[in-house]
């Protein structure tokens, strides 16, 4: 095929989401591609999302794996658009045939954050009362904080990030658990009351870095993109995908990772825990940054093998009965 990037036109269509944290990410990926390629007129198209049209549902029990990213997807195989723009958090492990997740940008902190409401501000996650009432739509947050807090309560929240903030703020929620990454995105960084610690629980796989995905015979283009790519980012992140890849998880289970690099070695946790935070099994490998695949792999077969794919399994048929 001949690729956008040579055409005589010079123009490249970025596909984004319609949210504001999506145009904020696709924003600042246009501003440093245009500062690396002057020449090129880079356009950005927006697009309404599944996952953004369905407000008044938990995302597990919509039951699509692609809740955020199928119709941009489409537009890159119709040729409507060239590359889009993605939370990686949001993009399934397995891509439709065609496309390639191309770079990985540089990631921002990818721990979950505690917001909460006024009349907690001298508490901590660990020193919130009994009952108190914590929104989170996220199973993966939902499992870790009731295997930590059972004395808690805990109701799903859906909406954008304002609509959430606002229903904390008029008394509906005593906290938040949102993603740090966004709210520093979105210029709200004041709202993070504390960093919910690792060993509370482990962050969402890609969470923090923005994943570039585009048609996989494009190979001018992904050179292009390359340009935006950060190195240990996208080891880690490999990492986490082919251990989330390996379970056969989707974006809605409960599985949480962490990693980290040094000085060439990437060390990889991981943890499966049951929606009602019962059952939770954990483990930790170390390897070389170059074999981070493998590396997540590793880890999967650990877990698998002291009792995460029961737990798996056990979800997916729940999710499947609509409870």
């Amino acid at each position: 095929m001949t690729s956008v990037v040579s055409s005589a036109a010079r123009t490249i269509r970025i596909g984004s989401r319609k949210s504001q944290l999506a145009l904020v990410q696709t924003y600042w990926v246009r501003e440093q591609l245009q500062n690396s390629f002057p020449d090129i007129n880079f356009e950005v198209h927006t697009m309404s999302t599944q996952g953004d049209k369905i407000l008044d549902v938990a995302l597990a029990k919509i039951g699509d794996k692609g809740l955020f990213t199928k119709e941009l997807e489409l537009g890159m195989i119709n040729q409507e658009i060239d590359f889009a723009v993605h939370s990686l958090k949001d993009l399934p492990t397995n891509l439709p045939q065609g496309l390639t997740l191309a770079a990985i940008t540089e990631r921002e902190n990818p721990a979950d954050a505690l917001v909460v409401h006024e009349k907690y501000k001298d508490k901590q996650i660990e020193t919130l009362p009994e009952g108190a009432v914590i929104g989170t739509s996220s199973l993966r947050r939902l499992a870790q904080l009731r295997h930590q807090f059972p004395h808690f309560t805990f109701k799903d929240v859906r909406g954008n990030l304002n609509t959430r903030l606002a229903k904390l703020d008029a008394g509906e929620y005593d906290a938040l658990i949102l993603a740090a990454a966004g709210l520093q995105r979105l210029g709200m960084g004041d709202r993070v009351h504390q960093i919910i610690p690792k060993e509370i629980s482990l962050h969402a796989v890609g969470q923090g870095a923005l994943g570039i995905e585009c048609r996989a015979d494009d190979t001018d283009l992904i050179s292009l993109l390359k340009a935006i790519e950060h190195p240990q980012t996208r080891d880690r992140c490999l990492a986490e995908r082919a251990f989330l890849r390996d379970l056969e998880g989707g974006c809605q289970v409960p599985i949480g990772v962490n990693t980290e690099i040094n000085e060439g070695n990437l060390t990889l946790t991981g943890v499966v825990a049951s929606v009602d935070g019962q059952k939770l099994v954990k483990d930790t490998v170390t390897g070389a940054a170059s074999n981070a695949e493998a590396l997540g792999t590793e880890l999967a077969n650990r877990l698998r093998q002291q009792g995460a794919q029961e737990i798996l399994n056990q979800i997916f048929a729940e999710i499947q009965r609509g409870s």
